[in-house]
């Protein structure tokens, strides 16, 4: 192998690691304690679960939009010019953190919930958005099935 073979593979393997954005499905849950939560009421908790709860959905599907988009740039750069991978700017910033601490979030507040035995009519992050992915699915099958394969 040359030198500039051994460089570009270094380059593209540098940039595949480091320039992408994760997947937020990979992201894990910070953890949070739910001492802070202990003396909120049920209505209380119920109200900070729901504005977690949607938060963390758009936090999701703006960080999958950007992993799917450093994903496609990455294959394009591979494939047509790698030395543009250089100007990936993905890579995981604040974003991610405030997703992870708002799982970590809603964790707590569903602990504590528990704890106080309360009915929590809000649906949880995961769910909406396994709803939503599902939605998709069922919309990518739906117009794939007019179609001769």
């Amino acid at each position: 192998m040359t030198l500039k073979v051994k460089v570009a593979l270094a380059v593209a393997t540098a940039a595949l690691v480091g320039g992408c954005a994760s997947q937020p499905k990979n992201i894990t849950a910070a953890y949070v304690s739910p001492v802070q939560y202990a003396d909120y009421s049920c209505p209380q908790i119920t109200a900070e679960m729901d504005g977690v709860s949607k938060r963390t959905v758009e936090l999701y599907d703006h960080l999958q939009n950007k992993a799917d988009n450093d994903s496609a740039e990455m294959a394009i750069g591979i494939v047509l010019f790698w030395p543009a991978l250089l100007m990936l700017n993905g890579g995981d910033g604040p974003e991610a953190q405030e997703y992870a601490h708002l799982k970590g979030e809603y964790k707590a507040l569903d602990e504590v919930a528990g704890k106080k035995s309360c009915t929590v009519t809000t649906r949880s992050p995961e769910t909406i958005i396994k709803e939503k992915e599902e939605q998709k699915q069922k919309e990518a099958e739906s117009k794939g099935a007019g179609y001769p394969t």
